[in-house]
């Protein structure tokens, strides 16, 4: 799984080292070929996960220099670094690349064309923009949290797949991308505010869409054709106490699970004819049958049908589906299994060039690219400005 040939081969893109979906960003764009140097910290900070670098698989495919940002030659060398890149990506509180000068105007000033891009969670201004917040924050505000759940139950907290990486990474990685194609006709970089509660608000279109249709009802979560209101795009136990994944939506589907089930074999199929108020003694019909098999049973008959029906697996079984197995869904580098870089391309391959780096593996390396002299690179590392993994 080793790969140069994808389409940002060639581009650079210097990540000032975070976490979460700043991280992620950098990881996708890795992924699609270009040469990411994520700037760690001398001294880690913040949130340190203990099971070490080199299985945080988020920073595959890039290499670390190590560096302490308040040190004016370790600075320099970033912005050095800088001059000769495409992409910066940042996900500090608003003002603080600033203080540590490697805001948008000191970057500009070492290089016009750059693209600058900036991950938070609230944006750069607005009242929240200075305070804390994680992805169930911005999803609590744009609406998001609120419609996720059962009817009558709290609203369920996600993953944060919702917040920080549909609504933050995806759209920052839209937004450079979209920044580097005009870059190329204009010649001149910009800055790419990447809020994770903007990102968030625009994932919700469909359903203010719907809303406004009169098809979904905005006030009653959990009794929707999506959000596990309607029999047929739910989530049922077996009769082993494992679940299958029920999404007939379509009429036409759902004949196809009423026929290959039995479910109330010779009755007309009333898909059209059952209004919403109905739907609960429905569902209590539908889940009575998923009783009556195991699930692996249920998916054996199911599984490769139009009834959309799928076995809800665990994080062990999904590496063993025939499917994904086919599709090299997942990969191994380095003896860790983890999700292969996607989406495909058919002329610039994607891959991963290289393991999670340990931070200041490539500091030499970086800083010998930037023509630093040896004598002043050994200087910096002694005085602790920048350092190397050990």
């Amino acid at each position: 799984m080793t790969t140069t040939s994808g389409p940002l081969a060639g581009t650079r893109v210097v990540e000032l080292a975070g976490l979460g979906p700043g991280p992620f960003a950098a990881m996708l764009l890795a992924d699609l070929g270009a040469d990411v140097v994520r700037v760690d910290r001398t001294v880690p900070g913040g949130l340190v996960l203990g099971t070490g670098p080199r299985l945080d698989v988020v920073n595959r495919g890039k290499r670390s220099l190590a560096v302490d940002l308040k040190d004016p030659g370790a600075r320099d060398l970033v912005l050095d670094l800088v001059a000769g890149s495409d992409v910066l990506i940042e996900g500090f509180r608003p003002g603080v690349a600033e203080r540590l000068g490697v805001g948008p105007a000191d970057c500009a000033a070492r290089n016009p064309k750059l693209v600058y891009a900036r991950m938070t969670g609230w944006g750069q201004e607005g009242p929240l923009a200075p305070v804390a917040g994680h992805d169930i924050d911005y999803l609590a505000l744009t609406g998001a949290l609120w419609a996720t759940g059962r009817a009558d139950e709290a609203p369920t907290a996600p993953l944060n797949l919702l917040g920080d990486y549909a609504g933050g990474s995806m759209f920052l990685v839209m937004g450079v991308l979209a920044a580097l194609l005009e870059a190329e006709r204009s010649g001149l970089g910009q800055v790419v505010d990447a809020a994770m509660v903007d990102g968030a608000s625009v994932l919700t279109t469909m359903f203010t869409a719907l809303s406004q249709m009169g098809v979904w009802d905005l006030g009653r979560r959990g009794s929707n054709p999506l959000d596990s209101g309607a029999p047929w795009y739910d989530v049922y136990p077996c009769a082993d106490d494992r679940w299958v994944a029920v999404g007939a939506l379509e009429p036409q589907f759902y004949a196809e699970l009423v026929r290959l089930t039995g479910f109330r074999e010779g009755e007309p199929d009333r898909f059209q004819q059952v209004p919403p108020e109905q739907w609960p003694a429905l569902k209590a019909q539908w889940a009575a049958l998923w009783r009556t098999r195991p699930r692996d049973e249920w998916a054996a008959l199911l599984g490769g049908t139009d009834a959309c029906v799928q076995p809800v697996l665990d994080w062990q079984e999904r590496e063993e589906h025939p499917h994904l197995v086919a599709r090299q869904t997942y990969v191994e580098l380095d003896g860790i299994t983890q999700p292969a870089p996607a989406p495909r391309l058919s002329r610039t391959p994607l891959g991963v060039d290289r393991p999670p780096p340990l931070p200041g593996e490539h500091t030499r390396e970086v800083a010998r690219e930037l023509g630093l002299p040896d004598e002043a690179l050994e200087k910096l590392l002694a005085s602790g400005a920048l350092s190397v993994s050990s």
